[in-house]
């Protein structure tokens, strides 16, 4: 089950950043729908939106954003070319309506991805594992699926993210309020937004 889970999410990432052909957005859409329906075969999510877990993800996303903002800033005195490499992360989108990806991503793409990694592969991994290890393992899973992207800003944002949403779910348990926030940040990070 989650060595399944797992392999489908590298092929579909694989699939996502080494096809060239096709419209990102909807590859990256498509994928989330296929790994989340994996996810719900075998397992449905335990979660309801509260007016806490609304106002913990519109938070959670607000601080996730500054600190992209503050990276985005200060990446360029770190890592040598990150400014081309963060403009590669948008130019993927290129041609996309925003309305589009914003909707994409506040509606399929955000929850999707949170019902898989936290609520499916994160949880089960800490069941197995343990709560510290299962989180760290799901981490870096999730950073890994973006190795295809060859970005390695991407990476890094990946694994950041990863961290961040994992974290609040470890801490919280709480789908809700990690969907919110991944949806939100998602959404306005790539099309309201941009840092680059």
């Amino acid at each position: 089950m989650i060595a399944g889970a797992v392999l489908l999410a590298f092929a579909c990432w694989a699939v996502t950043f080494g096809v060239a052909w096709g419209n990102f957005w909807a590859k990256i859409g498509a994928s989330v729908v296929i790994i989340c329906l994996y996810s719900l075969r075998w397992q449905r999510p335990k979660f309801r939106l509260t007016l806490n877990a609304a106002l913990g993800g519109i938070l959670s996303a607000a601080v996730l954003y500054g600190l992209f903002f503050l990276g985005n800033l200060l990446a360029p005195y770190i890592i040598p070319g990150a400014g081309g490499q963060v403009g590669g992360i948008y130019d993927l989108g290129t041609g996309t309506d925003r309305v589009l990806i914003f909707l994409l991503l506040c509606f399929i793409t955000g929850p999707g991805e949170e019902i898989f990694w936290r609520g499916f592969l994160q949880e089960n991994l800490m069941r197995r594992y343990g709560d510290l290890r299962g989180f760290v393992l799901g981490t870096l899973v999730y950073g890994g699926v973006h190795l295809f992207s060859l970005n390695l800003m991407l990476i890094l944002a990946a694994l950041v993210a990863g961290a961040f949403w994992g974290l609040l779910y470890l801490w919280r348990r709480d789908l809700g309020l990690v969907i919110v926030s991944h949806s939100l940040w998602s959404a306005f990070i790539f099309a309201v937004f941009p840092v680059h």
